[in-house]
């Protein structure tokens, strides 16, 4: 039974018509005409293709990590494989699948001597490429290309080909990989779609047991059992959005296979229809087509990517949904499959409707218990907003130390930052391509995000084994315009220490939207020091602190837990616990306004020390740093959106934050911030932690008595305070 199946898809007209030749393969007929999107993809592809059947096969023996000669020559014969195939089955072109053939028959001959790949390091090693998942990812690219060639070869061709490169790629991915094959981890993933997938076309049935049950078909690993523990009910990924992304690919492309080739078993129904609520749900984990860039992510990745342009491709021919036709929009591309050319057609028929982008919560783990992803979104278009609240688990291996961390998104850029990882995919001359050193040191540390550290250490201590068994409790989650909210807490990532944060999006009448309230408490029975940074994006136009600056030397902060990384630019000791900072990006100006409960000390500094190889981005932060005798910490932080700045106009406007004070009470377990604006006008932000919507609460500050009902509330104040 072959992997894809013939097209039987009535195409649109084309306002640019492409003609391609028959072919008994499932190919287009002479007489139809593509829509604009499948032919741009078939131009594409043919060109790439065509660039590769000049240079001729090209098999050098494996030597490099990933960026290296052998390493991208590798790639590109992969992907000339798979389109190669593609091709064929379109055109009927016999030179294409002439040359997957020879290409097929070259890796024939290499397959069979390769020994464990050279460059390896701390992964499992691959036979081609320095790390097993890449020998995954060729085995799930270069089975389709062969599906699409394989009736056309001679008997002998065919048996050589099957024997000595894909059974041989399945045996080490599953039997000799043992180790990564049985892994609840996308690596996993990979390498069951491509073992599986090969099972099917060679017709072996214990190969596709494998792949969906696990090596020992027990069924405690495996592609159904990923399936399982990998996302949460609402599909979310574990190891966050740039891995999500990363692992859907497989599971899409494999779910499509096993519902040709098995229909019984309804793939697309399983666990509840699982990876279709995946695929949307990456989507909805990213911002301006980005994605959020927690965990071990590389910033620059979107929804342009290869394997979201086979998912939903996928995805939309399983469900029709027009909301997807806009992220193919987006994405300008799509595949060379009956799915791909069935959207392709939609899309150039006008069926495509706007995704609808919304806040939302997304539990984490397989029972969605293990915390919790919030979104808070506002508006809408490129210049909308949303903020992250995460509060979800570590995330395996490739998770970070961040605990209650947050991001936000404003006007199209991000303003609250996450570093993502460290590291400079498939460039050679930052360590092969790999992690760099300073994914441990800086970029996992818990102080290269914006969550609370306590005595200058990392949550879990940095220990994946512990953070991998606890998790946050998301305690309450609220989606009502005007008032947004996230409240989690955990009291595992330090001893002794309850960590609880409050992030509010409220509507204030005379102020400009987004507000952010960010209200975070530490407490303890002992004496601890609590540092609350923020990394933001932006320079520093004003602030209100009484800095010492550090201009004829740059101090460290520290010397260990990431603190070795901060440069500090200046400090300010601010008695009263009080202050406000303004930065200005892209046209529009950032306050961040803050009260503590007690003194403070504030540290503006700047990411990049102790790094001879310049491997960190210089990135500006700026921390609020607590000494708590009775380790009781208390933070209110407010971040005002204000004004414009139109440089070629020569034009500015409210530049300077509309609050004139801001003043903060924890009182019986309720935090109450009270805003004063320029206007006069005064309002206080009342948060009672207490989800019972019809419950009443009070509390006395100043003098003044606030009253309000339910989690949270924005209450009116008259200017006298009565």
């Amino acid at each position: 039974m072959k992997l894809t199946g013939l097209f039987a898809v009535a195409l649109a007209a084309s306002a640019c018509p492409q003609v391609v030749a028959a072919h008994e393969h499932g190919s287009v007929s002479e007489q139809q005409e593509l829509p604009p999107l499948y032919a741009a993809e078939l131009e594409r592809a043919k060109s790439f293709v065509d660039g590769m059947m000049a240079q001729g096969v090209v098999l050098p023996q494996p030597k490099d990590p990933g960026g290296g000669y052998t390493h991208e020559q590798h790639k590109r014969n992969y992907k000339a494989i798979y389109l190669a195939g593609q091709l064929f089955r379109i055109t009927g072109e016999q030179a294409f699948a002439e040359y997957a053939r020879d290409m097929l028959l070259g890796y024939a001959d290499m397959y069979p001597n390769l020994p464990d790949h050279p460059a390896r390091k701390n992964q499992n090693p691959g036979r081609i490429f320095w790390q097993v998942l890449n020998d995954a990812v060729w085995l799930v690219h270069a089975v389709q290309g062969y599906g699409d060639i394989r009736d056309t070869l001679s008997d002998a061709d065919r048996q050589r080909i099957d024997d000595q490169v894909f059974r041989r790629a399945a045996y080490f991915l599953s039997v000799e990989s043992q180790q990564t094959f049985d892994r609840i981890h996308n690596h996993a993933t990979w390498a069951t779609a491509g073992v599986g997938m090969t099972g099917y076309l060679l017709g072996d049935r214990d190969m596709v047991e494998r792949a969906l049950k696990g090596s020992d078909k027990s069924g405690t690993a495996g592609f159904l059992r990923q399936t399982e523990l990998l996302f949460s009910p609402e599909g979310y990924y574990n190891e966050g959005p740039y891995y999500q992304r990363y692992a859907l690919m497989p599971f899409m492309v494999f779910a499509d296979a096993i519902e040709r080739n098995d229909p019984d078993r309804r793939i697309w129904e399983h666990r509840d229809g699982i990876l279709l609520k995946a695929l949307r749900t990456t989507v909805q984990l990213t911002y301006g087509g980005y994605f959020f860039p927690f965990n071990d992510a590389i910033r620059d990745k979107s929804l342009k990517t290869d394997e979201l342009y086979h998912g939903i491709a996928i995805a939309y021919a399983r469900t029709r949904d027009p909301s997807l036709l806009s992220i193919a929009e987006f994405q300008d591309r799509t595949v060379l499959s009956e799915n791909g050319l069935l959207l392709a057609s939609d899309l150039a028929a006008g069926k495509a409707e706007p995704f609808p982008f919304r806040s939302m919560l997304l539990g984490d783990g397989p029972e969605g218990d293990d915390g919790a992803l919030a979104i808070l979104r506002q508006g809408s278009g490129p210049k909308s907003t949303a903020l992250i609240a995460k509060n979800t688990s570590q995330g395996l291996g490739h998770g970070h130390f961040d605990k209650l961390g947050w991001q936000l998104y404003d006007n199209g850029n991000e303003i609250i930052r996450d570093y993502g990882a460290a590291r400079f995919l498939n460039i050679e001359a930052k360590e092969g391509g790999r992690y760099l050193p300073e994914n441990t040191t800086w970029a996992k540390s818990t102080v290269a995000h914006n969550t609370l550290v306590v005595n200058e250490s990392s949550h879990f201590d940095g220990k994946v084994k512990v953070a991998n068994q606890h998790a946050p409790t998301q305690l309450y989650f609220s989606d009502t315009p005007g008032l947004q909210v996230s409240s989690a807490s955990i009291d595992t990532a330090y001893d002794g220490v309850t960590l609880t944060r409050t992030i509010v999006m409220p509507n204030i009448p005379g102020l400009e939207a987004p507000i952010v309230l960010d209200l975070t408490r530490g407490e303890s029975d002992e004496a601890h020091l609590y540092d609350l940074p923020l990394h933001f994006s932006g320079h520093i136009m004003e602030h209100d602190l009484a800095i010492r600056g550090f201009t004829a030397e740059r101090p460290v902060l520290g010397t260990a837990n990431g603190y070795q990384h901060i440069w500090v630019d200046a400090i300010a000791q601010e008695q009263d616990g009080k202050g406000a900072l303004t930065w200005l990006l892209d046209g529009r100006f950032y306050t961040y306004r803050f009260a503590g409960n007690g003194s403070l000390d504030v540290v503006l500094g700047e990411s990049g020390a102790n790094d001879p190889n310049f491997n960190l981005r210089r990135e500006p932060l700026i921390m609020l740093r607590a000494q708590r005798g009775d380790g009781q910490a208390s933070f209110a932080a407010l971040l005002e959106s204000h004004g414009k700045y139109d440089g070629a106009a020569e034009q500015t406007v409210a530049s300077r934050s509309r609050i004139a004070d801001m003043d903060h009470v924890h009182a019986d377990g309720k935090d109450v911030v009270i805003l004063k604006l320029k206007t006069g006008a005064r309002f206080a932000i009342a948060v009672s932690h207490d989800e019972r919507s019809e419950q009443a609460h009070r509390v006395v500050f100043d003098g003044e008595t606030i009253e309000w009902s339910g989690f949270a509330a924005v209450i009116a104040l008259d200017e006298e305070g009565n």
